[in-house]
């Protein structure tokens, strides 16, 4: 499989997202960020199937609208006739090659959900940890695009096992979280004193599971200032990455 120099610097990117221990909420969305420049999409739609409920639960979403979701939480997911074609697929998969374009747009989900938001053309990776599946990528395209073509199929294919397998991970990290007394999943005092007011806004954020960009709206600073406040917080720290960081802000919150 030949990569642009573009993809392989995207792809090189996620797999280093994926092999950093973040929690999984922002672990989809830092890689769906990321998924969206690979393939050159539009949207992301990503959910983790419960299957005692039989609902998708769990949302992280890039360009759709949270009115939009929302509706489809409370009612076009239990009318969805599409996405049970695609939730047993083992590889990526497009939604065209479960469904022809032409009767996909004739569908209340089509035309009451997806077009809402611009949705055309679809792609999903759905992850199974055995018998189980434990998340998705849901990636759109605009009607002004082409759809994905076998070369995009490919792409996604390649970092579907890395996802998987960083989705596990993540789940099992936050399991053991969730056994930890709560005094400890607060962040530290300790943690926060060596640095700035305003590192300590950024690392919160961070923590939160805000990116980068978001946190530069939320703040009203530049994105390059936001990395500069990044970089100085986690030189005092001494860490690394986001996960790292998470982890330490984990720690005992007594002095």
């Amino acid at each position: 499989m030949y990569l642009t120099s573009r993809e392989t610097a995207v792809v090189s990117d996620i797999f280093a997202v994926l092999a950093d221990a973040l929690p999984e909420d922002l672990m989809r969305r830092e890689v769906g960020v990321r998924m969206l420049d690979l393939l050159r999409a539009d949207y992301l739609g990503s959910y983790v199937w419960d299957a005692t409920k039989q609902e998708y639960v769990n949302r992280v979403a890039l360009n759709m609208s949270d009115d939009n979701l929302s509706d489809y939480e409370r009612y076009y997911q239990y009318h969805d006739t599409v996405t049970p074609l695609l939730h047993n697929c083992r590889q990526a998969v497009r939604v065209t090659d479960v469904i022809p374009q032409q009767e996909l747009v004739r569908t209340e989900l089509f035309n009451d959900f997806l077009r809402r938001d611009g949705l055309h053309w679809g792609m999903d990776i759905f992850a199974w940890s055995g018998d189980t599946n434990i998340g998705d990528l849901r990636i759109w395209r605009g009607k002004q695009r082409d759809n994905f073509s076998d070369h995009d199929l490919a792409l996604a294919e390649l970092i579907r096992p890395a996802f998987t397998t960083a989705l596990a991970r993540a789940r099992a990290s936050a399991g053991l979280a969730e056994a930890m007394p709560a005094h400890t999943r607060m962040i530290s005092e300790r943690v926060l004193k060596a640095l700035t007011a305003r590192e300590q806004e950024v690392v919160s954020l961070i923590i939160e599971g805000l990116l980068d960009k978001q946190i530069a709206e939320r703040l009203g600073i530049s994105y390059t200032t936001v990395r500069t406040h990044v970089d100085r917080a986690f030189q005092k720290l001494g860490v690394g990455n986001r996960s790292t960081l998470i982890r330490m802000a984990q720690q005992d919150a007594r002095p």
